[in-house]
C-alpha cells in the first residue's frame, strides 16, 4: 500500500487511500478482517507496506488495525515505486512460514477457507478487459501454466486480483531476491509474476483461488460502488450499521446505510447505500449512494454518487460530488 492513490485525488491528499472508509471502516481494515475469516487459524504479523510519507499518525493507525485482531503490526517502507516484487521486499523479514500477499485497493466477498496445503493459491477474477491486469492460464486440470503481466494482445480473461497465498514464504523471499539481484524487470519494474513463472518452473504448483465478488478501491466511482455493495452484504448478514448517540428529528434513514457517532440528522433523507461518519451534520438534504468522511456537514443540499471527505462544510446542491478534506462550500 505504498501508492500515493492518485487516482482518488483529492481524498489522498491528507489521508492514504487504504484508510478511506468504505461501510464505515477503513478500507485496509476491512480487507484484514475479510481475510481473517478466510485464514482459519488466525493471523499472526501484519506487513504493512507503506511510503514513508504517510507520517507516524498513519503508521500508529495501521498497527491498531492490527492489534484488534490481536496480530503483530510492522511497518515497512517502500521509497520508489519499482513494482510489486520489489514492494513485497520490502518486508523481507516477514517472508516465512505461510505467507498471504494482498494489495490494500481490493475488496471481495470471500465465501471460501483457504487450504494452506497448496502449494501456491492465486486469486483471480473473469474480467471483460483484462489488459490493465497480471493474468493467468490454466490447463486441463484447473492448475495454472502461466503468469502474464497486463498483455497487449488477449492470452486469457482470468485477472489477478491481488490475493496470493504462499506456503512457503522463504522460498518466495529467495526468488524475488534473485530479480533484484539480477535486475531481472519487466516494464520497467520488479514484478512478481516473474517470480512466480520461476517457481512454477522448479515443479511448484499454483491454483486459482476464486471469490464470490471482486470490489475495487482504484478511484471515487468504483469505491462509491464498492461501498453500496458493503452495505447491502452487511445488511443481508444482519451486521449493526448504527453508531450511538445518533440524533433524528423529522429524517428518514433507507436500508442498507451506515450512520456513525455522534451524527445528526435533521429535515434529512439518507440513503440507500449511504455511509455518514462519526460526527457529522446533515440538515435539509438528501445523501444516496455516498460516502462521507467525519467532522462534516453538509446543508440544503442533494448528494448523489459522491464521496465527501473529513472537515467539509458543503451548502447547495449536486448529484454527482468528489470533494476533499477541509473544504468550505457556500
Amino acid at each position: 500500500m505504498a501508492g500515493l492513490g492518485k487516482r482518488m485525488r483529492p481524498h489522498t491528499l491528507t489521508v492514504p487511500k487504504p484508510l478511506i472508509p468504505v461501510a464505515g471502516k477503513p478500507i485496509v481494515q476491512k480487507i484484514i478482517e475479510d481475510l481473517e475469516e478466510v485464514c482459519g487459524e488466525g493471523i499472526e504479523e501484519i506487513a504493512f507496506i507503506i511510503h514513508p510519507s504517510f507520517g507516524k499518525q498513519v503508521e500508529q493507525q495501521l498497527i491498531d488495525v492490527a492489534a484488534k485482531l490481536k496480530a503483530k503490526g510492522t511497518i515497512h517502507y517502500q521509497h520508489e515505486a519499482l513494482g510489486t516484487a520489489h514492494a513485497i521486499m520490502c518486508a523481507k523479514e516477514a517472508l516465512k512460514g505461510n505467507v498471504l500477499v494482498v494489495f490494500a485497493d481490493t475488496l471481495f466477498k470471500a465465501g471460501f477457507k483457504l487450504d494452506r496445503s497448496k502449494d501456491g493459491i492465486i486469486w483471480v477474477q473473469q474480467i471483460d478487459d483484462p489488459s490493465q491486469f497480471g493474468v493467468v492460464k490454466l490447463n486441463d486440470q484447473g492448475i495454472i501454466t502461466d503468469f502474464i503481466e497486463k498483455p497487449t494482445t488477449f492470452v486469457s480473461d482470468l485477472a489477478i486480483i491481488g490475493i496470493y497465498y504462499f506456503k512457503d514464504g522463504e522460498n518466495l523471499r529467495n526468488e524475488l531476491q534473485y530479480l533484484l539481484d539480477n535486475d531481472i524487470k519487466e516494464k520497467g519494474e520488479y514484478q512478481l509474476t516473474n517470480a512466480l513463472e520461476n517457481m512454477k518452473g522448479k515443479g511448484l504448483q499454483f491454483e486459482p483461488g476464486k471469490v464470490e465478488e471482486w470490489l475495487d478501491c482504484g478511484n471515487k466511482n468504483s469505491t462509491v460502488y464498492t461501498n453500496s455493495r458493503v452495505l447491502t452484504h452487511m445488511h443481508e448478514a444482519g451486521v449493526t450499521m448504527r453508531g450511538s448517540n445518533i440524533t433524528i428529528e423529522n429524517s428518514v434513514i433507507i436500508e442498507p446505510s451506515f450512520i456513525g457517532n455522534n451524527v445528526v440528522l435533521k429535515n434529512a433523507v439518507v440513503g440507500p447505500h449511504a455511509s455518514i461518519g462519526d460526527n457529522c451534520a446533515i440538515e435539509k438534504s438528501v445523501v444516496g449512494q455516498s460516502i462521507i468522511q467525519h467532522h462534516t456537514q453538509i446543508k440544503n443540499a442533494i448528494v448523489h454518487h459522491a464521496m465527501i471527505g473529513s472537515y467539509v462544510n458543503y451548502t447547495g446542491e449536486s448529484k454527482d460530488l468528489s470533494i476533499g478534506d477541509y473544504t468550505t462550500i457556500l
